[in-house]
């Protein structure tokens, strides 16, 4: 991989990781498309933890509070109930699928599931889920993030499990659970990238290793992609909470659907290879 194509991909990374639009995705479609090759599921989980740091330092108050109250609730039960308290638990229990499963399928993950026909197959789905997910939540009363249980925290969790396949999208379909459930936009949105921090920190980590090796970019490429992954995905988070206070996910519907069936249609007439390519 080469500095510029580095660079390239950590700009998309930082742009598509909070929308639902699928990061995963944009990296592998772009690869393809750019003639480069594919940066590999290592690359991905590593630049992510540029953009979860951006998530970490934006909500540093709102994490500070959760893991404070939390850990006093573990020894003063009169705490328990704490709202902040609860919503620890409730990321702990909604990492829980995305760890199982990914552990499970990690094979596929990495293989099979970087075919880019299922890329498109699943940007096409997943773009009318969360349209409809947007339709239902327009006709009843939402609800704050204040109201999430642990079954909903659950729901939450298994929903972004399904971003482990590259088109389904971390944030979109957490959000797209949050909007079934009844929850606002901004509530699941807000939720998602909490929930997210534990699962990417956990896969960037564990994905470390890889960097450098026969399989993954080297590590100057590899940590400047993360770096702006960082500063881009920092802009992005402020700008996507202002715009699902007050805008519908339309936009991000159309656009999903057009650019899967773009792919689609790319890799029926033979202009891009549906396979991962070598990764270098």
């Amino acid at each position: 991989m080469s500095w510029f194509e580095a660079a390239v991909l950590g700009l998309l990374q930082g742009l598509t990781e909070f929308l639902p639009v699928s990061s995963s995705a944009h990296l592998r479609v772009f690869s393809a498309l750019a003639g480069w090759k594919d940066p590999g599921s290592a690359f991905t989980a590593v630049t992510q933890l540029g953009t979860e740091t951006a998530v970490l330092i934006y909500f540093r108050r709102d994490i500070v509070s959760i893991v404070k109250a939390w850990t006093t609730s573990l020894f003063v039960p009169d705490r328990r109930k704490d709202p902040d308290a609860r919503m620890g638990w409730f990321v702990i229990v909604g990492t829980i699928p995305i760890a199982v499963l990914g552990a499970v399928f990690q094979h596929s993950i990495e293989t099979s599931l970087r075919d880019l026909r299922i890329t498109g197959t699943v940007l096409i789905l997943f773009g009318l889920v969360l349209a409809v997910a947007d339709r239902t939540r327009a006709i009843r009363k939402a609800k704050p993030i204040s109201e999430l249980t642990l079954p909903h925290a659950l729901g939450y969790g298994f929903a972004q499990s399904l971003a482990l396949i590259p088109g389904v999208s971390r944030s979109g379909g957490t959000i797209s659970a949050g909007l079934f459930l009844g929850y606002s936009r901004e509530a699941a949105a807000r939720y998602s990238f909490l929930l997210a921090i534990p699962a990417v920190l956990a896969s960037g980590t564990l994905e470390l290793f890889k960097i450098g090796g026969e399989t993954a970019p080297a590590w100057g490429p590899t940590l400047l992609a993360t770096g702006i992954a960082f500063a881009v995905g920092y802009a992005a988070i402020a700008w996507f909470l202002r715009y699902v206070s007050t805008h519908s996910f339309t936009p991000f519907v159309i656009y999903r659907v057009l650019l899967g069936a773009l792919l689609i249609g790319l890799v029926a007439v033979g202009a891009v290879a549906p396979g991962a390519g070598d990764v270098g």
